[in-house]
């Protein structure tokens, strides 16, 4: 009792000093963090201002009147205290504004009341005070930068000068604040270690006190009570001590506590059950039983818990010792899980042991293989397994996965039922902490169809999906490989190019799903006509190339070629449709013509250009001469596109005479190039080219425009007003803007819609369609006539005579060149003659050369004519002077343009 009674008394000493110096160092934390408070609120009303000077953002500006009112809070307070006669509610309001620490301000009231000369304090309050002119001095200018905002705006230099006196103030106040700070701090860390040294000396007198009186009485049970509780606390398992009759915990050991989460003084006190996540009813002393440990955090720790029954003095108490068995758990889930994924994993696995035999299996594996788990027991992992060429599993593997590393391949299994697949097996080892082997694992799957995927993607790769032939890059290795062979024998190489004649019309007159089948039924002729080991291709549109392999001689390939073209010229029957097509190839051969596929198919493309060019359903050998005319061409086709825009195009007429009087009736407007260099370029050479550049609808438009414009032209001249006809072609023909270019063209120049004659050929019309109809009624509407042009030479159709708008028949010169002499023209002609004039249609006869053809038209009821016996084609101005009413009268027909005679 004398021990406790000093210890309370010393305690009670200890405490009163103790609270004491809390109280001063409390005070002295409220200077601490008023000073952060204080100097955060001056750096931060600096940079807001400065912030607000640049921008003028009223919300920098509201950070500094805030940061400011902190100041002038600590300010104000200051000031008050320092008066001696001050409200202290007031004040205390005033330190909480400035964010001071609500606890600390009774404290820092008194050391600022009572002790501003304290030791440190005096120097920290002098440079406190030194910064408050330069503070105002920032709201001075705070209030001129609002000013000029809200005026409508400042110059640039005078938000300069504002931001070097902000600088200048901030430079002053900082060193300040920095001194009030560490004035602050080296008077708290003062005075800290004065309490220090007081509380430590009251402590030390005390304490030495006591221990005289305790070191006499504690030294009996210091050794017995240290042996129990080191054993105790230093125990791997938790220990807890319960109170039998109650169910409270009466003590805890370092392990309970520190897996509790829990100070043992909280356990303490606390009843055993709260400790458990699941309830202790049942379990029985001496035995063992599982349960979860809860933690402070809300967390569990699977534990297992025995408990036995000892007395402590009157008391009987339960010791409980509980045991983590979480590694155990962890274990137990790892193994659960394991297997269940090894039950589900859908790629088949085996698990073998050192010596490769089986000892395990999933359920895949029996779903590929066939075998059960127990038919593979004790049998080789790899028994089944063969390397692709049929060899077994060589040692070098199985060295390999012993080593460290995996293997992967490919291996043909064979099935419980003795089929095989190809199967992607990857194999790997499980290893003791000595790296010796333990256990194989062979993760397998089957790849038939995964192999029969890529075959076909490598055929898609290689091959034109719509005909099956090689596409241009499998085409090229196999021309290589040829062009290698022939090198090394002494042989030729052939490639064909070969391409359908006028496959376009086909795609036109029925559809491209008629046209795509029809391309694979070619590529069938093509492949039937080849010797075996020749490979056909198709390299795009209704384009096909053939190589032929092992020839002696370039000129060895007629025979396939000629057989190719009668094949390809037969009919085919495609849906209800028979279509009849020809093809044009052209032939080139290594060594002759190139040594590179790329130069053998670009030299057989010129070839088949040539052939198909000047006679189609042809063949031609490749020759030097065909790229020398295929530049000509790309030459050609750069220099039309500059020949609208350097207005190189001119128009000229030809007269059409009316037989019976020779009179000029009309004209026919004919195109003609002028080029620069090459001086008179014909329509038969450079409009094939502008339609395949597409420019064809440009110069129809053209033509129109600048044919108007001379009709217009002849008008204000004086000349008597005549007919003129202008060609139009199909593509501009079949256009939606055909007919509204034509009507502007004819309102422009407020000309009739008599005075212009459309010429449009069968082909045009064919292509058209079913809107060919269409087209001709809305010409009818404007008053506009159409000629039917080349009549007879095309698809010759009679429903197309019977159409709105047409009104003239222009019959080819390929009839009127045998007139008279032959027999099958004069026929023909008399027959398209009376046709005519049964259709109520106007007969114009082109190419008219001599007096004999004249005179038989004539007879025969032709109403006009053109050619060379009346006139040649002429210029404008000679038109003009032709038709012109003052000019002399020409008496005789045949004599305005003489004929060439022989």
């Amino acid at each position: 009792m004398p021990l406790a009674y000093a210890l309370v008394g010393m305690v009670g000493l200890i405490l009163a000093l103790t609270w004491g110096a809390l109280q001063v160092q409390v005070a002295l934390a409220g200077f601490l963090n008023g000073e952060s408070v204080w100097s955060k609120a001056q750096k931060q009303s600096v940079i807001a201002l400065e912030s607000y000077a640049v921008r003028g953002d009223p919300a920098d500006l509201a950070s500094y009147k805030l940061n400011y009112g902190v100041l002038m809070a600590d300010h104000w307070a200051r000031d008050q205290i320092a008066s001696g006669h001050y409200d202290y509610d007031a004040v205390a309001d005033a330190l909480r504004r400035s964010d001071t620490v609500t606890i600390a301000i009774p404290g820092v009231i008194f050391i600022l009341h009572h002790f501003p000369n304290a030791p440190y304090m005096r120097e920290a309050l002098q440079a406190w005070r030194s910064t408050d002119s330069s503070i105002a001095e920032l709201n001075t200018i705070a209030g001129s930068l609002e000013a000029g905002y809200v005026a409508g705006g400042i110059t640039d230099a005078e938000v300069a000068r504002q931001r070097t006196r902000i600088h200048t103030i901030n430079s002053y106040i900082e060193p300040r604040s920095a001194l009030f700070s560490r004035k602050i701090a080296d008077g708290a860390v003062w005075l800290g270690e004065v309490l220090f040294g007081g509380v430590l000396a009251a402590a030390s007198i005390a304490a030495l006190l006591w221990l005289g009186m305790a070191r006499r009485i504690l030294a009996s049970v210091r050794g017995s009570e240290e042996r129990y509780r080191l054993l105790f606390d230093s125990a791997a398992d938790a220990i807890v001590m319960v109170d039998e009759a109650s169910g409270r915990i009466l003590d805890v050991n370092r392990t309970a506590s520190a897996w509790t989460g829990r100070p043992a003084s909280e356990l303490i006190g606390d009843r055993f059950v709260h400790l458990f996540m699941q309830s202790l009813s049942g379990q029985q002393a001496g035995r063992a039983a599982t349960n979860a440990l809860l933690c402070a955090d809300g967390s569990s720790r699977p534990v297992e818990t025995q408990t036995s029954l000892a007395s402590w003095g009157a008391l009987s108490v339960r010791q409980a010792i509980i045991r983590d068995i979480s590694e155990r758990v962890a274990i137990e889930h790892e193994r659960r899980v394991a297997a269940e994924a090894l039950a589900s994993i859908a790629e088949g696995v085996i698990i073998a042991d050192a010596e490769r035999r089986v000892i395990s299996t999933n359920a895949a594996q029996t779903e590929l293989t066939g075998f059960s788990s127990v038919a593979l027991q004790g049998r080789l992992l790899d028994e089944a397994r063969r390397l692709p060429d049929g060899r077994p599993l060589p040692q070098s593997v199985w060295d390999g996965i012993a080593a460290g590393r995996n293997w992967i391949g490919e291996v043909h299994t064979t099935r419980n039922d003795g089929s095989s697949y190809p199967e992607q097996l990857s194999i790997s080892a499980i290893r003791d902490a000595d790296s010796h082997v333990l256990y194989y694992v062979a993760v397998f799957t089957d790849i038939h169809e995964t192999k029969a995927n890529q075959r076909r993607l490598e055929h898609l790769a290689r091959h034109d999906p719509l005909t099956g032939l090689v596409n241009r890059a499998e085409f090229e290795r196999h021309c290589a490989e040829a062009i290698a062979v022939a090198e090394r024998e002494r042989l030729a190489v052939v490639v064909l190019f070969i391409d359908l004649d006028a496959f376009k019309i086909v795609n036109d007159s029925y559809s491209h799903a008629v046209g795509d089948r029809l391309l694979a039924k070619v590529a069938e002729r093509i492949r039937r006509e080849l010797p075996d080991g020749d490979i056909a291709g198709r390299i795009g549109g209704d384009e096909f190339t053939v190589l032929i392999r092992r020839l002696s001689l370039r000129e060895d390939a007629r025979v396939v070629v000629s057989r190719l073209l009668v094949a390809l010229s037969e009919p085919l029957q495609v849906e209800d449709y028979e279509v009849v097509l020809s093809a044009s190839i052209g032939v080139a051969g290594y060594p002759l013509d190139g040594d590179t596929p790329q130069a053998l198919i670009g030299n057989a493309d010129a070839a088949m250009y040539a052939a198909k060019t000047e006679e189609r359903n042809a063949f031609r050998f490749y020759t030097p001469m065909m790229h020398a005319d295929t530049r000509r061409r790309l030459q050609l086709a750069t220099e039309l596109r500059q020949a609208l825009v350097r207005n190189e195009f001119q128009l000229v007429f030809q007269p059409s005479v009316e037989l019976r009087t020779g009179r000029i009736v009309a004209v026919e407007a004919l195109l003609r190039w002028q080029h620069p260099e090459r001086g008179e370029v014909m329509p038969a050479e450079f409009i094939p080219v502008a339609e395949g550049l597409g420019m064809i609808r440009r110069i129809d438009e053209w033509v129109m425009q600048a044919t108007c414009a001379q009709i217009e032209a002849w008008d204000l001249a004086g000349v008597p007003p005549i007919r003129v006809a202008v060609n139009i072609s199909a593509r501009w023909f079949g256009h939606p803007a055909f007919v509204d270019g034509v009507s502007r063209a004819l309102q422009s120049r407020q000309l009739p819609a008599q005075r212009l004659l459309l010429e449009i050929t069968e082909s045009a019309m064919l292509r058209l369609g079913d809107a060919t109809a269409r087209t001709m009624q809305t010409l009818s509407n404007l008053g506009i006539e159409v000629a039917i042009d080349d009549f007879g030479t095309g698809y010759s159709s009679m429903a197309y005579l019977k159409l709105p708008a047409v009104a003239y028949l222009k019959i080819d010169r390929s009839f009127i060149t045998g007139l008279p002499a032959s027999a099958n023209d004069a026929a023909i002609t008399q027959a398209m003659l009376v046709m005519a004039k049964s259709l109520g249609l106007t007969t114009i006869a082109e190419g008219i050369e001599t007096e004999a053809q004249h005179d038989f038209l004539l007879r025969a009821g032709c109403i006009e004519g053109q050619g060379y016996l009346y006139s040649y084609p002429l210029k404008p101005e000679e038109i003009q002077y032709l038709l012109l009413p003052n000019q002399p009268m020409i008496p005789a027909r045949l004599r305005l343009v003489p004929p060439k005679r022989s």
